[in-house]
């Protein structure tokens, strides 16, 4: 057994052990009418496995879980309180490219946020919008330089 056959063995051997899982945080989007919904929801994402803190917000339609969890339990354990639930989809508005553009901007998003695309840091521009775009962008040497 040489080096290589002896490294191969010892890359095996830590393959097998057993992963550690990581630390998540995880929102959602969930209807939430009153203080009893609110409590509801916390405690139901509190039963979790994994689950180490849960925070509910009210105002923004929000349930964050954070701990040793995967996210599609969470939707689970969410969706079993009988609410509509989706994914936060939301994310800061600097993340994104083109952040005003139709589809990603969003007058309901929280402040500093907007919808959040399959693809972050990327936004569709229509044909228009790509040229006018182009026409102020600093590595365009043809570009209009006005400012």
């Amino acid at each position: 057994m040489g080096v290589s056959g002896t490294l191969e063995y010892l890359a095996d051997l830590f393959a097998k052990k057993k992963k550690k899982k990581q630390m998540n945080t995880f929102s959602v989007k969930i209807r939430m009418d009153c203080e009893g919904c609110a409590r509801k929801v916390k405690k139901v994402l509190s039963g979790v496995k994994g689950a180490k803190s849960v925070d509910v917000d009210l105002k923004q339609q929000k349930a964050t879980v954070t701990g040793f969890i995967e996210q599609k339990k969470v939707l689970k354990a969410a969706k079993s309180t009988g609410k509509k639930v989706e994914p936060w989809p939301y994310v800061p508005y600097t993340l994104i490219a083109h952040p005003y553009v139709s589809g990603v901007y969003d007058k309901k998003a929280p402040p500093n946020t907007v919808r959040n695309t399959d693809e972050p840091g990327v936004a569709t521009l229509n044909p228009v919008e790509e040229q006018y775009t182009l026409m102020f962008n600093d590595e365009n040497p043809n570009a209009c330089s006005i400012m």
